[in-house]
């Protein structure tokens, strides 16, 4: 994989470490670094032996500070990134699991990055805010929509209108962190839940990830239910759904292909 000077990515077996690298702006976002992760994550998106994808921040202190408000202030130049902040925050087609790796502190565009993942593992010095409207502005990355949506209205607007910071364990007791770990296991914690995903069939993995994201557009459980999503013909058609039975009947570890 090809890396930039903001973005460093490495893959082990099949899964995708993705690293923003700006350690000395608290791995805050600017246009370049922001078309960077895109470009990596559509090079996740594209390769077929990559099931799994991990991001995480440079550094001890920071997993991302968000946009990168100097930049801008100094006339930096702006420009539109096809799939938002971070390459995730507008991607709604990416099938493929996501971690959010959280190593300190999440904050603004930081944590609708983490949002915009299916898992967010934390540190246990991590700390998740919303603070825009401290500066005049406001969550517009996705933020506004996906912290009610995973945590409920009355405990995101706790969040959302007083710019607050939440703790990695606080994040857990609302919800949306999965796993609070010390900062030195922090890598070792999210490789290993990469790795349960990975244990599974990949077309499988996908077809529940389309299932459950557009699943929640409907309203009716009953019509979600009775939607045939294009994940589910894809996961019937594949190989995996007939290797999976039949390495479980000649008790054998299976032999995914993802196809």
């Amino acid at each position: 994989m090809s890396d930039t000077d903001f973005v460093k990515t490495r893959r082990e077996g099949n899964i995708f470490i993705v690293e923003i690298n700006r350690p000395k702006k608290m791995n805050a976002l600017h246009p370049p670094a922001n078309k960077a992760l895109g470009e990596a994550f559509d090079l996740f998106a594209a390769d077929k032996d990559l099931w799994v994808a991990i991001i995480t921040g440079a550094g001890e202190r920071a997993f991302s500070a968000g946009n990168d408000l100097r930049y801008q202030a100094e006339g930096g130049e702006m420009f539109p990134v096809p799939h938002g902040f971070g390459g995730l925050t507008k991607r709604y087609d990416l099938n493929k699991p996501v971690i959010a790796a959280v190593n300190g502190f999440a904050m603004g565009g930081g944590f609708e990055i983490a949002l915009a993942c299916d898992l967010i593992i934390a540190s246990d010095n991590a700390l998740f805010a919303l603070p825009e409207p401290k500066v005049g502005l406001a969550a517009l990355a996705g933020g506004l929509h996906r912290l009610p949506r995973q945590i409920g209205l009355k405990r995101a607007m706790g969040m959302i209108l007083t710019g607050r910071r939440v703790t990695a364990a606080e994040g857990k007791e609302l919800g949306f962190v999965n796993e609070v770990v010390p900062q030195a296991e922090l890598m070792k914690e999210a490789m290993r839940w990469a790795t349960m995903i990975a244990e599974c069939s990949p077309a499988s993995i996908r077809c529940s990830k389309e299932v459950v994201m557009s699943g929640l557009d409907i309203a009716s459980f009953e019509e979600a239910f009775n939607t045939r999503f294009p994940g589910i013909s894809a996961l019937v058609k594949s190989l995996d759904f007939v290797e999976g039975p039949l390495a479980f009947a000649q008790k054998r570890k299976p032999n995914w292909s993802g196809e």
